[in-house]
């Protein structure tokens, strides 16, 4: 299996596809060890933010998460820190 990359486009994305992609990803990152993943989600009217989050304040394998600085994607990221093993 292939390390994946340290972060996710959902930019663009239905709120259902987004979701199934997010967990997916949220999935394979926890299986191969990475700690911290940005999630781009883009700014636009902030529906797929406010999922995005909701999302990972339930999903089991998200020890917390926090908007983006500004130089990491400020409004249109958000970064989740993964479970430690």
């Amino acid at each position: 299996m292939s390390v994946p990359e340290p972060e996710v486009m959902l930019r663009r994305l239905s709120v259902e596809d987004a979701l199934i992609k997010m967990d997916r990803y949220l999935n394979d990152a926890f299986t191969a060890g990475l700690y911290s993943v940005r999630i781009v989600h883009g700014k636009g009217t902030g529906t797929l933010r406010l999922v995005v989050r909701r999302e990972l304040a339930r999903h089991p394998l998200v020890e917390s998460f926090r908007p983006a600085d500004s130089w990491e994607g400020g409004h249109g990221v958000t970064i989740a820190r993964l479970v430690g093993k």
